[in-house]
């Protein structure tokens, strides 16, 4: 047995039952349809691919629609790339096996990492779950890479286009996994390991990346000031949401502390004496309550007072209160920022108090999706059967922050969603937690993994996709340093 082959129930010459709960559909109109996680019949690929960088592409590798002369289902002749060489077609219907085979694994690896739900910069399990499985496939893994604890990196291939495939795995306060980051780490993972057979016949190179602490953290941008994303042709990762999606409405964001200072006094005996950092703190609230109709639609502002006091009868000497701005980009960002301080500042001379903030150590920017690797993904999602809609076409726009953002400002990234909930079903939920650990989110780890990992292989085989990849990402600039301390 390969090492990437999890489980006895994968030995060569058995073939389970096949399930109805989820059917994988190829792209070749003669393949039958099979479920993708009680399937054997990857042992053949196994075998084949074994032998990848002794043997050249054979015959048994052109696929069937080439001999009949239909047309190539994932092409889109009218935007200049997407035509697939022999070696991607056979890579492709590789793919659909080889996840199919390993599915049961990554079911379980999700199922796991979402039985328990660790904080960010605190994922140790997940952590050690995952390399665990990539040191058995017989990857090379550096475990707390980057100079963070819970981050890891696995590689395959010596040469050829890079490409990175991420990983989350933190999860929520209170709720667990309701952003669904144990779909994003199994569907890493199968894509990962997918192409990691791959990279050497097809002259590419993969790098899977464990990212922790996306909720709040930052553990992207960590990483990358330590060197995560100084190499690279392009970076990919999918994130669960309650339909396919193209992409997610993603802004950037930047958190502040802010501490009123006021003098204490007895509320009673001597209130005249005291100087209410409290009051600061609500006409503060209130100055920015007030902003909000002067800003724009796309853009954000909200926050909570963590520190009122200690007892009503004594005038509150201190209070504290954390804001999150967010706006349509990371530059846009700035101007906000200051108008948000200008209210809360306003309202320290109206009560004697003195205020400070303090901003968060990292800012995240908004993403920038690449359309070209958007179309490419697109392509291969719909040639497994999943229909992935633009978001602001049919309404079902997703709005939020990530750090996967400043990735996309130092490569050519993407960020869909995946259909892992019903429709309806509102991320950072209990709810969403709930269907991320059923059968709604095991078929999303399977179809994640399976169009991340075909995605990969257009951009290893399809020169002019690359070409047309990077042709728009120089495009992508900024004033602002995504990587420091936006103040």
């Amino acid at each position: 047995m390969p090492p990437w082959a999890f489980g006895n129930e994968f030995s060569r010459g058995t073939d389970p039952e096949p399930v109805d709960t989820y059917r994988i559909r190829s792209s070749r109109s003669d393949r039958p349809r099979r479920s993708p996680w009680r399937v054997a019949a990857a042992s053949w690929w196994s075998t084949v691919f074994a032998r990848v960088g002794r043997t050249r592409w054979s015959s048994a590798f052109v696929p069937m629609w080439r001999s009949s002369g239909s047309e190539r289902p994932w092409c889109s002749g009218d935007i200049g790339y997407g035509w697939v060489m022999p070696e991607a077609d056979a890579a492709k219907s590789a793919i659909i096996d080889d996840i199919g085979a390993m599915a049961d694994r990554l079911v379980d690896v999700s199922r796991s990492i979402h039985a328990r739900p660790e904080l960010n910069f605190e994922e140790h399990f997940a952590h050690d779950l995952l390399c665990d499985v990539l040191e058995a496939a017989g990857l090379p893994v550096t475990r707390h890479a980057y100079g963070v604890a819970t981050a890891f990196e696995a590689t395959a291939g010596t040469d050829g286009p890079e490409i990175l495939v991420l990983l989350e795995y933190d999860a929520l306060p209170g709720i667990g996994h309701g952003c669904g980051h144990n779909i994003i780490a199994a569907a890493g993972l199968g894509a990962g390991l997918a192409t990691a057979k791959l990279a050497t016949a097809l002259g590419g190179r993969v790098r899977i990346l464990g990212t922790p602490a996306e909720e709040g953290g930052g553990g992207k941008i960590y990483m990358a000031r330590n060197g995560a994303f100084s190499s690279g042709d392009a970076a990919m990762m999918v994130h669960p949401a309650d339909a396919d999606l193209v992409r997610m409405h993603s802004i950037a964001i930047h958190t502040v502390d802010v501490e009123y200072s006021g003098r204490a006094a007895h509320a009673a005996a001597a209130p005249w004496e005291g100087r209410n950092a409290l009051d600061a703190a609500v006409l503060g609230y209130m100055n920015v309550a007030a902003l909000r109709q002067h800003i724009r639609p796309t853009e954000r502002v909200h926050g909570i007072i963590t520190d009122g006091g200690e007892k009503p009868n004594v005038v509150p000497r201190r209070a504290a209160a954390n804001w999150y701005v967010r706006s349509d980009t990371i530059e846009s960002l700035q101007p906000l920022k200051r108008r948000v301080l200008d209210c809360l500042e306003g309202a320290t001379s109206a009560c004697g108090c003195t205020m400070s903030a303090e901003w968060d150590d990292v800012a995240y920017a908004d993403v920038r999706d690449n359309r070209a690797m958007v179309d490419s993904y697109v392509r291969n999602m719909t040639s497994i059967g999943r229909e992935v809609v633009d978001p602001d076409v049919v309404g079902r726009r997703v709005m939020g922050s990530t750090d996967m953002g400043n990735v996309s400002y130092l490569l050519p990234s993407i960020h869909p969603m995946v259909k892992a909930a019903p429709d309806g079903t509102a991320i950072h939920t209990e709810d969403f937690a709930r269907h991320a650990g059923s059968e709604s989110g095991d078929a999303a780890v399977v179809a994640g993994a399976t169009a991340m990992a075909m995605t990969v292989v257009d951009l290893w085989s399809d020169p002019a996709l690359l070409a047309g990849v990077k042709r728009e990402f120089a495009g992508v600039t900024s004033s602002v340093d995504v990587l420091g301390v936006t103040r």
